[in-house]
């Protein structure tokens, strides 16, 4: 009998003890609730209440063994707020996730007290300050994220009291300093993902060491240094290799093929030298092999008013040598291929264009010659992307290349392709993006190929500036899809006039004609073409006024109709353009007086009007363009006195009156145009001090 009421207290006691622990999580959780300043729906405030079991509670799973708190899942809910010392209380708690909200602050030392945790997920928030001293204590974590949040500081080595861990994912904060070498410690480590931080220094060699790593991940850092000759002696299981953008530099190790089980290898935008080498043919599980500056994930970008993709235009040296390996046939699983922006020579082995899983092909600027393969498309279906521009390519372009069916971009300008533009071209449903400049590219006299393009319509960018076409600029242009964004022609002996049914491209927002033979106006139906950002025709010889209609352009930000042969009046309209920011309407036969209405443009940064008939006085108004950096006036005939306004200008870099009509003193406001750096006033009637404060600009026969 005594046995049976030692037992009997026992129970009581230990069902107590589970009351207790279960209210004390209740609590736990209610403060966290209490925490949370706003959320979705509302979804905790009506779920969980005190008048509802703690394990029915979204988000939450309970043991049950032990009827205590074991998971807690509030992830992707939209709540914001700041995580409670209380949480600590979980003392069950194996996995813990708050992914995808916007808490904020400090993680609670408390949360120490957690010993059984073992997925700590917490990516995608605000949390600030350094890592929590507390996640080394710790014991059972196998899972951290803490990825996408603006904590700073160093690695703490710490963390390599965490002996169970297995992912180690603290990308895209702002970590700096190196990588603590004790990393190395942590022998069941699967992933090590500390990409987009500020991280310096060289990679530890002991992080190569751990055999059980499958991805290590160190992109978009400061590293620096040679990687391991013997660089995967250790690691045959990994999958995944990400370096790129940091500084690395040395030789791509050949060591490399030994990691028979990596699937994608990224190295680009180091500063690697020597060559692409031939061992990496022997990683046949590899879907993608990036040692390019250029990343081809998303779709390309234009700037506002350049031709050429920004990334473009960041070069990186030393860089790669000798030729593209013809062995990188043999990797049949491979869907990526980017060497861009190196100095690779020689031919595009054949053997590439049967690749037939390849969806990305990104060569461009290089020194690569040759030609590309008569049949070139008919062994890649499922290319979607062919970069090859900036090379010394050449031969004609087959018209098989229709059979990649898949193609969204191609970009094969500044070659020195010839023959004429296929027509098969049109085939390419999916086309978004088509860049032919800058080669040597003809067509018959109606640009036929034009009208085959039309059928593409998806197309969103269409650029063939500098190549001898020499035809009429058809109808069919008229044709083309909504979709068109950028239509660029500029240097391609396009003659006759520019088509009425250019109106029809009510989508694009840049279009540019200059350098060409266009004659005839400006044709009144542009005015439908309301999207239109740039509007670039210059060097034509394109006559008549500047119609009014294209006052009602309330997009553009630029035109540039310099050097044609305009005439008449400047359209007074054009000063209720507010967004305009560049004006360029230099070298034609514009005359009477300019509009005063034009001061109203106050983001205008350019405002070039010289080598006109302009005359009478210049407008008081012109001081009201704040924010303008470069205004010229000169060869034309204004006259007066210089309206002292302009000095007002505290932006302007050159300014240039010159070759004009103009009397009186040089206004003293102009020593206010602290950031000017060229002023002519050469050739007109002014007077002069010794004590002006302009005088150092202005040193011209005339004026002494």
């Amino acid at each position: 009998m005594g046995r049976s009421f030692i037992l009997l207290f026992f129970i009581l006691l230990h069902a107590n003890t589970l009351l207790a622990n279960i209210s004390t999580d209740e609590a736990a959780l209610l403060a966290l609730k209490s925490h949370i300043s706003s959320h979705s729906n509302n979804i905790l405030a009506s779920n969980w209440s005190s008048s509802v079991p703690v394990c029915s509670w979204i988000g939450i799973t309970c043991s049950s063994r032990h009827h205590r708190v074991t998971a807690l899942n509030i992830s992707s809910m939209q709540l914001h707020g700041t995580i409670p010392p209380h949480l600590g209380n979980l003392s069950f708690l194996v996995s813990l996730n708050i992914n995808n909200n916007t808490f904020h602050g400090d993680l609670p030392q408390e949360l120490a007290h957690l010993q059984r945790l073992k997925f700590f997920y917490a990516k995608n928030n605000n949390f600030t300050g350094a890592i929590p001293s507390f996640l080394s204590l710790l014991p059972n974590l196998r899972f951290l994220n803490l990825s996408n949040n603006q904590f700073s500081g160093k690695i703490p080595s710490s963390l390599s009291n965490l002996t169970k861990l297995q992912v180690l994912s603290i990308q895209s904060n702002f970590f700096e300093g190196e990588i603590p070498q004790e990393l190395g410690d942590l022998r069941y480590l699967i992933v090590l993902n500390l990409q987009y931080n500020q991280l310096s220094g060289s990679i530890p060699p002991s992080i190569f060491d751990i055999s059980t790593m499958q991805v290590i991940a160190l992109s978009g850092n400061n590293l620096t240094g040679k990687l391991p000759k013997t660089i995967c002696d250790h690691i045959p299981d990994l999958e995944g290799l990400y370096l790129s953008r940091n500084s690395l530099d040395g030789v791509i190790p050949p060591n490399l093929e030994k990691c028979r089980k990596l699937q994608i290898l990224q190295l680009g935008d180091n500063e690697f030298a020597g060559t692409v080498p031939r061992e990496l043919a022997n990683l046949t599980a590899l879907t993608r092999l990036h040692i390019a500056t250029l990343h081809l994930e998303g779709s390309i970008k234009f700037s506002s008013f350049s031709l050429f993709p920004q990334t473009w235009y960041s070069y990186i040296s030393p860089k790669l040598t000798g030729e593209i390996p013809m062995e990188l046939g043999n990797l049949k699983k491979l869907q990526t291929l980017a060497l861009s922006q190196n100095e690779l020579t020689g031919s595009i082995p054949d053997s590439i264009f049967n690749i037939s899983a390849l969806q990305i092909i990104d060569f461009g600027q290089n020194k690569l010659s040759g030609t590309l393969p008569l049949d070139l498309g008919r062994g890649m279906p499922n290319l979607e992307i062919f970069f090859c521009g900036v090379n010394n390519l050449s031969g004609f372009i087959s018209a098989s290349i229709s059979n990649s069916s898949k193609l969204r971009q191609l970009d094969l300008s500044q070659n020195s392709f010839t023959g004429p533009i296929p027509k098969s071209l049109g085939n390419l449903e999916y086309l978004e993006i088509l860049n032919l400049q800058r080669n040597n590219f003809v067509s018959d006299s109606t640009l036929s190929f034009l009208a085959s393009l039309t059928n593409c319509r998806n197309l969103k960018v269409l650029t063939l500036s500098g190549n001898p076409l020499d035809g009429v600029l058809p109808a069919s242009v008229g044709n083309f899809s909504n979709s068109l964004q950028i239509f660029v022609a500029d240097g391609c002996k396009l003659k006759g006039v520019i088509p009425k049914q250019i109106s029809n491209l009510t989508r694009v927002t840049r279009m540019s004609l200059d350098n060409n033979e266009l004659t005839g106006h400006i044709p009144k139906s542009v005015q439908a073409m309301l999207n239109l950002q740039q509007l670039s025709l210059q060097s034509n010889k394109i006559e008549g006024a500047i119609p009014h209609v294209i006052c009602s352009l309330k997009n553009l930000g630029a035109l540039l109709l310099s050097d044609n042969q305009f005439s008449g009046s400047v359209p007074s309209c054009l000063g209720n353009m507010t967004s305009l920011r560049e004006l360029y309407l230099a070298n034609n036969k514009l005359d009477s007086r300019l509009p005063s209405s034009l001061g109203n443009l106050q983001d205008l940064i350019v405002f070039d009007v010289s080598s006109n008939l302009f005359s009478g006085e210049i407008p008081l108004e012109s001081g009201n363009l704040k924010a303008a950096t470069h205004v010229d006036l000169s060869n034309n005939y204004f006259s007066g006195k210089i309206p002292s306004t302009l000095g007002s200008i505290d932006k302007l870099i050159n300014l240039s009156l010159a070759h004009n009509r103009l009397e009186g003193p040089i206004p003293e406001s102009f020593g206010k145009m602290l950031s000017l750096e060229y002023l002519d006033l050469s050739y007109n009637n002014l007077s002069v001090s010794l004590s002006c404060p302009m005088m150092h600009f202005v040193v011209t026969p005339d004026l002494m």
